[in-house]
């Protein structure tokens, strides 16, 4: 209320009193953060009443689920049980009640969700090009395990035919050298085979290794190219023995 007094020269000035009145103000919602760490639509009202529980209808593509929730639960909460139900974790989950997306933090009452109201869940976008992603990365380690894995087992048949040739040259016996030059050439386009697999994490480790494995075959064949060049051939002659006819003795019969 203002009010307007003469000053002692007869002018007027204005005082404003405040008074205070009982007027209707607009209820904001704000947030609150739940003991999980979520955040949710503050509620404007306290009540020590249980709330009821609601059945839910859910819509997820051809499937259909059916849960039941407390009605003042929020759609977060409604998420991490369709997590159960679905398999689909609760960040990858969009929920549309009445053709509007649900946040994690609105209450189920206070959107109107009654008793059997349907619900429907889709994927998110995002999240399924998340996933198609990983499947492809997934797919491409499992065939680079695989690649790896076939030059492996070449390798060991490799290092087998490496062994026997040491073996051969240690004993002194000369091995042809179109055999060691072979077997180079062989190791050699497993190496090539090596070099186009695209690998990583444990798969470039693999990689790495049996690319060692090669390079050691072929080094020691080079080595043993070399030594094989001075085996000396063993000429191997053989000694006949001799003996002496017996003596002949001649039996003349006497006719009288």
């Amino acid at each position: 209320m203002i009010k307007r007094k003469s000053n002692a020269h007869g002018k007027m000035h204005e005082s404003s009193t405040t008074t205070s009145s009982s007027t209707s103000t607009e209820d904001e919602i704000g947030c609150e953060l739940r003991p999980g760490g979520m955040l949710v639509q503050k509620r404007s009202e306290k009540t020590d009443v249980p709330a009821p529980y609601l059945r839910l209808r859910i819509a997820f593509g051809a499937l259909r689920y059916e849960i039941s929730v407390n009605s003042r639960a929020t759609f977060g909460e409604v998420k991490k049980v369709l997590t159960g139900e679905t398999g689909l974790q609760a960040g990858d989950q969009v929920l549309i009640y009445r053709g509007k997306e649900r946040e994690n933090g609105e209450y189920l009452d206070m959107c109107g969700v009654k008793d059997r109201s349907k619900v429907i869940l889709t994927e998110d976008p995002a999240s399924i090009e998340r996933r198609f992603i990983e499947m492809r990365r997934n797919a491409k380690i499992q065939s680079a395990h695989r690649a790896i894995s076939n030059v492996s087992m070449e390798v060991d048949k490799l290092v087998e035919q490496v062994s026997a040739i040491e073996r051969s040259i240690s004993n002194g016996v000369k091995v042809p050298e179109v055999q060691i030059t072979t077997l180079i050439e062989m190791l050699m386009r497993q190496a090539i085979k090596l070099d186009g697999i695209s690998a990583e994490g444990d798969a470039s480790a693999q990689k790495k290794l049996q690319g060692k494995r090669v390079q050691k075959c072929v080094e020691t064949l080079d080595a043993l190219k070399i030594a094989n060049v001075k085996v000396q051939p063993v000429v191997v002659t053989t000694k006949w023995e001799t003996f002496d006819p017996p003596p002949s003795t001649a039996h003349w019969e006497i006719f009288d």
